[in-house]
């Protein structure tokens, strides 16, 4: 046999004899091992008990049987929360108080949104400085009745005028940007039988300035309307005001009289 072909004779012998024992490598391996972690189970987490809201509670509303205790993930209860271990008559305690805002179904309840029972609603809600005064309206001089709690109005003033011979009316934004604190609401029919809801009084929130202003033109106009504004409004300054209606401007000793929806001024004595 020729030497050349001996060589490569070897060289595939040692070749088979290699992926051989790279085979049975391979078929012998143990199969690597996977280690699972698994999740805690929900009843290990460490949990409270935790005073929640169990339906939607509109503005103004008692809370009655809208409470109940839920489980809480301890480390997510806040300290403002009402928890069963710190305050367990707690549910039977806030069964009466009456929602400063609107509260929502699933929320905790949080103390500073509750009334306590026999406190006044509105002298809650009213901010420091403010007077909340009611002003007579009905469907035909409140948009039609689509004005409600907290949206903002202008207030405009309608009286008759003597021109001369001639009688006439003048109208008048005497307020502008106002906050509707309460909107009193009673089903009626309208003339096609319908049921409707129609306010009567609407109450405003007002700066002792304003509620003087509103009080006079109440006793001047032949009518009163409130003008829905839009809600992006909210936060326009407003600088100007029927301030003639009132004697406040730093004159004392003025007496003004509103005879015929004309204003005069006398000197008081």
């Amino acid at each position: 046999m020729a030497p050349s072909r001996v060589i490569v004779l070897g060289i595939a012998g040692i070749a088979a004899i290699g992926a051989g024992l790279i085979a049975r490598n391979m078929t012998s391996a143990p199969a690597p091992t996977i280690v699972m972690e698994q999740a805690p189970s929900q009843s290990n987490v460490a949990a409270d008990e935790v005073l929640v809201i169990s339906q939607d509670i509109t503005m103004g509303s008692a809370l009655t049987d809208a409470l109940s205790w839920q489980k809480w993930p301890r480390d997510g209860v806040q300290e403002y929360f009402v928890t069963r271990n710190a305050d367990p008559e707690a549910l039977e305690r806030l069964q009466n108080s009456v929602a400063r805002v609107q509260l929502y179904a699933g929320e905790p309840l949080r103390p500073d949104k509750l009334i306590g029972e026999g406190q006044s609603f509105m002298a809650t809600i009213l901010p420091s400085g403010k007077r909340a005064v009611a002003t007579q309206i009905s469907a035909s001089t409140s948009a039609g009745g689509f004005i409600l709690p907290d949206d903002r109005v202008d207030v405009i003033m309608t009286r008759r005028a003597q021109t001369g011979a001639a009688e006439g009316f003048i109208t008048e934004t005497i307020l502008r940007n106002i906050r509707v604190l309460a909107i009193d609401q009673t089903i009626q029919e309208d003339e096609e039988g319908r049921r409707v809801r129609v306010g009567e009084t609407a109450t405003l929130e007002l700066t002792s300035q304003q509620a003087e202003i509103i009080t006079v033109a109440q006793q001047m106009a032949d009518r009163l309307t409130l003008a829905l504004r839009p809600v992006l409004d909210a936060n326009e300054q407003i600088d100007e005001e029927a301030d003639y209606l009132v004697s406040g401007s730093g004159r004392r000793g003025t007496v003004r009289m509103i005879r015929s929806g004309e204003i005069s001024e006398i000197g008081a004595r």
